[in-house]
C-alpha cells in the first residue's frame, strides 16, 4: 500500500529550523525566490549589456521575464522594461524587442518607446539592417486547415460540438505548444519608421531561423530547406540568399546535411556558417564553415577541433570569428583565426536552466571585441559577465546573492573513473549533502540526464541542490553518447541504445561508494526522458537500487516512434531498419522486454500532456509492475509537457514526490 505524504509535509520535512541562516540550505519553496540572466546583448561600444533577467511569480506560478540593462563595470543596473529578445541598434542609439506579440523600440537617450508593428501572429528573430533603418524579423503566414466536406451549419443559438479537424502534415505536433498551427514561417523587413512589413521569402517552406544581412543592406542570407522533398529531408537544411527587397531566392549551398547560423563578415565578401555532412549516424559534430558570399570556396574552419560549434559572430576586422562550444561538461566561448588557431575567451557559460544542469547559455559581441555573456556555477544560477580578448571574464551582476548567499549548498565535486566495459575516462559530479561528514555514510542517488545527445555540467541544478538538502550524496555524469567529448564518444549509442551507458553508469556508482561515504544499502537511482529510459533498464539488469523513480520514460521505442511529435527523428539513425520492416531492433533496446526481470519498486513520473515520451509510455511501464505485484505508482504533473518543470511549484512536486518514494524504501539509521 503506498503511504500518502501531502506535498506541505514533504515541503516541511526538507525545510530545516532557521537558526543560522548561512547554515540554512537550499530549501523548496527557494525555488520561487531564483532569478537568472539570459541573452545578453552588449552595445556596440562594449559599454552596456542589456539582458533578460527572469523571475519566479509566485502568485501565478509562473516565470516572468523583464529587461534589464547594466553597465560594464556592474553599474548603473536597472530595468528597462517588460519583454523578451533585446537587440541593439548598429549606432546603439536604440534597442528593439519584443512584448505582447508585438516588436518595440526604445531610445537610450530618451527612454521613450514607440510600438513598430500590429502583427497578427508572434515575430521572432529581430535583426537589425547594416544601416539601423529596418528590421527583418520571421513569423507564421497561417493558411487555412485542410479539409474534406464543409461543416453543417448549426442553427442561431445552437451549441455544438467543434467541427473535425484534418490532418496532412508530417510533423503536426509539438511538445511544449500542442498542435501546431496551419502555417509556414517567413521572413519579413519592416522599417523602423513603422508601417506595413515587406514579406521577403515566399513558397511553402518553414523560414524559422533569424536571417543575416549583407552590409550593403541589399541581401539576407539564411537557413532553410527548400528542396522539394522538405518534409521527408527533415535533416537537411542549407543556406540561401535573397534581396530584402524581395524577390529571387538563390541557393548558396547544396551538401546533404544541416547548414546553418550564417555570419557575414564585415566586408560582406564571406558567410560563416555551422553545417556538417550527414552521414545517418546518431552524433555528428557540427564545425565552423566559411565560404564566398556566392557559395564558392568552401572550407573547414574548426577542423581541428573535436567539438560541435554554435552561434559565429566575425570580429569587427574581418580577420576572427567569435563561436561558443561545449567541452567536458563547459560552455565556453572561443576565437578563431580563419587558419583555425583558436583561442579560448571565458568559460561556463550557462542561465536558462536552473532546474537540472543541461547546457545553456549564449554571448554577444560589440565593435571593440568585448563581449558579455551569462554565465553559471555550481553555486550560482545565470549571471551577466564580460569580457575581451587577453582580459580576464569579470561578474556584474548578483542577482542570487539575496537568497544564495545565506544558503550553505551542497559541495559539488568533479570525479571521473573508468568505465567497466572497455577502461574509457567518464566525467561526472558528486553533490554532497550540506554539513557533509566523511566519517558518515549517506543514502545515494544516481540521477541521470536526458537526451541521450546531450550533457551535464558543472552547474547550478536547484533539483541536484534539493535532493543533497534532504541528505543524499547525489551523482549525475556524462556516460558515452553524451556531447562535449568528441564524435566519436558521442555516437557509441548509434544503433546501441541502451547499451554500454549502462556500464559507464554502474562503474561511476562503484568508483563513489569506494570513496567509503557511502551506504550501500540505501542507493537509488532516477532521471528524466532517456534518464528515465536508463532508469528502466538499470531495474531490468540489476536489483542494486532500493527504488527507482522513472521520469517520462520511453518504454516501448515502436509505439514511441510512431507517437511522439518528434516521431521521425529515430528511423536509421537510433535504430536499424523501420520498426514495421524488423521490429526486433526496436524491441531489443526496449525497458519493456526487461520488466519480467524488475524486482525494484519503480515509481514512474510524468506529465500529462507529454508529446515527446507520450503519457502511454509512462502506463505500459506501471501496469507491466502492476500486473507482477512490483510496487509501482504513477504520478502525473497536470498540465506539463515533457518538460515538466515549467512552473516553480511543478519543480518542488516533482521533487517532493521523488524523495518521498526513496524515503519510502531507505533503511532505518541512515
Amino acid at each position: 500500500m503506498l503511504r500518502l505524504t501531502s506535498l506541505a509535509t514533504l515541503v516541511a520535512a526538507l525545510t530545516l529550523p532557521a537558526a543560522a541562516a548561512a547554515q540554512t540550505p537550499f530549501q523548496p519553496m527557494d525555488v520561487f525566490q531564483l532569478e537568472f540572466a539570459a541573452d545578453p546583448q552588449i552595445s556596440p561600444d562594449g559599454a552596456r549589456v542589456a539582458y533578460v533577467r527572469t523571475s519566479m511569480d509566485i502568485m501565478t506560478d509562473r516565470q516572468r521575464t523583464e529587461l534589464w540593462i547594466v553597465n560594464a563595470d556592474g553599474s548603473g543596473h536597472r530595468r528597462l522594461s517588460a519583454g523578451a529578445s533585446p537587440r541593439w541598434s548598429p549606432d546603439g542609439a536604440r534597442i528593439a524587442y519584443v512584448e505582447d506579440g508585438q516588436i518595440h523600440l526604445r531610445w537610450m537617450d530618451t527612454g521613450e518607446t514607440a510600438t513598430l508593428t500590429q502583427l497578427l501572429e508572434s515575430p521572432s528573430g529581430l535583426r537589425w539592417s547594416p544601416d539601423g533603418g529596418r528590421i527583418a524579423f520571421n513569423m507564421l503566414v497561417p493558411y487555412p486547415p485542410p479539409r474534406l466536406v464543409a461543416p453543417p451549419k448549426p442553427p442561431p443559438g445552437a451549441e455544438w460540438a467543434d467541427p473535425p479537424i484534418m490532418e496532412d502534415r508530417f510533423k503536426s505536433r509539438q511538445d511544449g505548444i500542442g498542435y501546431l498551427d496551419f502555417g509556414f514561417d517567413h521572413i519579413f523587413v519592416v522599417s523602423v519608421e513603422g508601417g506595413t512589413p515587406l514579406q521577403v521569402t515566399t513558397g511553402d517552406f518553414q523560414h524559422s531561423s533569424p536571417a543575416a544581412w549583407t552590409p550593403d543592406g541589399e541581401h539576407l542570407v539564411f537557413s532553410s530547406n527548400r528542396n522539394a522533398n522538405w518534409e521527408h529531408d527533415y535533416r537537411n537544411s542549407e543556406l540561401y540568399i535573397a534581396r530584402a527587397a524581395g524577390g529571387e531566392i538563390r541557393a548558396l549551398t547544396d551538401r546533404k546535411g544541416p547548414d546553418h547560423s550564417p555570419a557575414i563578415s564585415p566586408d560582406g565578401s564571406r558567410i560563416a556558417f555551422v553545417g556538417n555532412e550527414d552521414r545517418l549516424r546518431t552524433y555528428q559534430v557540427r564545425r565552423l564553415q566559411v565560404m564566398n558570399v556566392d557559395g564558392s570556396g568552401r572550407r573547414d574552419v574548426t577542423a581541428g577541433l573535436d567539438r560541435s560549434v554554435a552561434n559565429p559572430v566575425w570580429a569587427a576586422d574581418g580577420h576572427r570569428i567569435y563561436f561558443q562550444y561545449d567541452d567536458e561538461g563547459n560552455r565556453k566561448v572561443a576565437f578563431t583565426t580563419l587558419d583555425g588557431e583558436i583561442q579560448v575567451l571565458g568559460e561556463s557559460v550557462g542561465g536558462p536552466s536552473y532546474g537540472l544542469p543541461y547546457a545553456s547559455g549564449s554571448f554577444s559581441v560589440a565593435r571593440t571585441g568585448a563581449f558579455a555573456l551569462n554565465q553559471s556555477r555550481p553555486d550560482r544560477p545565470g549571471e551577466v559577465a564580460v569580457g575581451a580578448p587577453g582580459e580576464a571574464v569579470r561578474r556584474i551582476t548578483s542577482l542570487n546573492e539575496d537568497l544564495l548567499g545565506q544558503r550553505t549548498l551542497g559541495e559539488v565535486e568533479e570525479i571521473w573513473w573508468d568505465s567497466s566495459f572497455d577502461g574509457r575516462p567518464v566525467q561526472g559530479w558528486i553533490v554532497k549533502p550540506p554539513g557533509f561528514d566523511p566519517g558518515r555514510r549517506y543514502p545515494f542517488i544516481l540521477e541521470i540526464h536526458g537526451g541521450p545527445i546531450s550533457h551535464y555540467g558543472d552547474r547550478f541544478a536547484a533539483e541536484m541542490q534539493m535532493f543533497a538538502a534532504a541528505g543524499y550524496v547525489v551523482l549525475y555524469a556524462n556516460p558515452r553518447g553524451s556531447t562535449s567529448y568528441g564524435e566519436e564518444f558521442g555516437d557509441l549509442l548509434y544503433h546501441n541504445y541502451p547499451g554500454n551507458d549502462y556500464d559507464d553508469l554502474m562503474s561511476g556508482v562503484d568508483a563513489v561508494i569506494a570513496r567509503g561515504y557511502v551506504d550501500e544499502d540505501n542507493l537509488f537511482v532516477t532521471g528524466g526522458s532517456a534518464g528515465g529510459i536508463m532508469t528502466a533498464w538499470i531495474v531490468g539488469k540489476t536489483d542494486r537500487f532500493r527504488a527507482a523513480v522513472s521520469e517520462k520514460p520511453v518504454i516501448n521505442w515502436i509505439s514511441k516512434t510512431l507517437t511522439a511529435d518528434n516521431w521521425f527523428n529515430y528511423f536509421g539513425n537510433r535504430y536499424e531498419g523501420l520498426p514495421w520492416e524488423d521490429p526486433e531492433p526496436y524491441w531489443k533496446f526496449s525497458p519493456l522486454s526487461l520488466v519480467g526481470n524488475v524486482t525494484t519498486p519503480t515509481m514512474v513520473l510524468t506529465g500529462s500532456l507529454d508529446l515527446r515520451t507520450p503519457l502511454s509510455e509512462s502506463y505500459q511501464l506501471f501496469h507491466a509492475l502492476k500486473f507482477r505485484g512490483i510496487d509501482t505508482a504513477v504520478v502525473r504533473i497536470p498540465g506539463a509537457f515533457h518538460n515538466m518543470s515549467r512552473r516553480p511549484s511543478e519543480l518542488i512536486a516533482k521533487v517532493a514526490n521523488q524523495i518521498a518514494w526513496f524515503e519510502k524504501y531507505r533503511t532505518s539509521g541512515n
